[in-house]
Formats: C-alpha cells, sequence, structure tokens
C-alpha cells in the first residue's frame, strides 16, 4: 500500500489507505508502522479531514480496530 506523507502531524510520518480492504496503514515518526483492519471510507475521510490527525486517530481508531505491527524489512524483500 502506498502511503502518504502527513503533514504539521507530531504523530504520523505518513499513512494510506485501501478502501477494499478496508485498511488503514500509519507510520509513526517514533519509526513504526501499523496496519488497522476494518476502518471503513467514512472513518478514513473523517481522519483526513480532523484538524488535529493525531488526536483523531488517538480517540476514533487507535484500540478501535484490530491492530497489526508490519515489519518494513520483510515487506521490501517480497
Amino acid at each position: 500500500m502506498e502511503r502518504r506523507p502527513v503533514e504539521k502531524s507530531s504523530m504520523f510520518k505518513s499513512v494510506g489507505y485501501s478502501a477494499t480492504t478496508q485498511t488503514l496503514e500509519v507510520e509513526f515518526h517514533s519509526g513504526g508502522v501499523y496496519s488497522y483492519k476494518g476502518v471503513t471510507p467514512d472513518d478514513w475521510k473523517e481522519l483526513c479531514a480532523a484538524e488535529s490527525k493525531g488526536s483523531h486517530f488517538s480517540k476514533h481508531i487507535r484500540g478501535k480496530f484490530p491492530a497489526e505491527k508490519i515489519d518494513e524489512k520483510a515487506k521490501a524483500e517480497v
């Protein structure tokens, strides 16, 4: 999945979304990349429109959708 840079966010470096699989990928400034399953297109639109994406993420996505850490090195080798 291709992620796009997030400007003016102290939490996110980049985010990406697939409506087909309803998967959100988040790359944090801390270095971790996580995949969140079951995120609807409306959830994605609300995140994109939020004034504070980090705050919106913490309230509406983190802990509400199953998350999995992505191993970027293994992904690049495939």
